[in-house]
């Protein structure tokens, strides 16, 4: 039987609190409910979902240099992507805390995902439904 959902994702952070705040005031995530495990951390709900896991500093952990890849004996992630809602509430809010950002939008399917990278360095994608991207002049749609 193959994977049937995401359960989550995991990431060792050099910042605990500033990535926390991130995925909460930036991505929509909520804290939620963690076992009492014996190293610092918050699981991220998304949609009742503990979907993102943080992890603090362990003594077990590898040396976290400055930039957006460090060496990890799980190798690299390259981006995560959440479905979303509220488009123009979401570019507000990045532009509104300096958060460069990517937008695009698939073509055919006319979906917009806009692309910005969290405080370690890993990209974020959001999606948004095609009934939010709006139409441009000439593009036909």
């Amino acid at each position: 039987m193959g994977a049937q959902s995401l359960n989550h994702y995991t990431i060792i952070v050099r910042d605990l609190e500033r990535t926390k705040d991130f995925y909460c005031d930036i991505v929509g995530l909520t804290v939620g409910e963690r076992p009492p495990l014996n190293f610092p951390g918050y699981w991220l709900y998304c949609g009742g979902i503990p979907t993102v896991h943080l992890i603090g500093y362990r003594p077990i952990n590898p040396v976290i240099t400055d930039g957006p890849s460090y060496p990890s004996p799980t190798g690299r992630l390259d981006h995560i992507a959440f479905a979303c809602e509220g488009l123009k509430e979401m570019r507000a809010n990045l532009q509104s805390r300096g958060i460069k950002y990517d937008e695009r939008v698939l073509p055919r399917m006319n979906m917009t995902q806009l692309f910005y990278l969290d405080p370690d360095g890993i990209a974020v994608e959001c999606n948004f439904a095609a009934h939010e991207t709006e139409a441009k002049p000439g593009s036909g749609y």
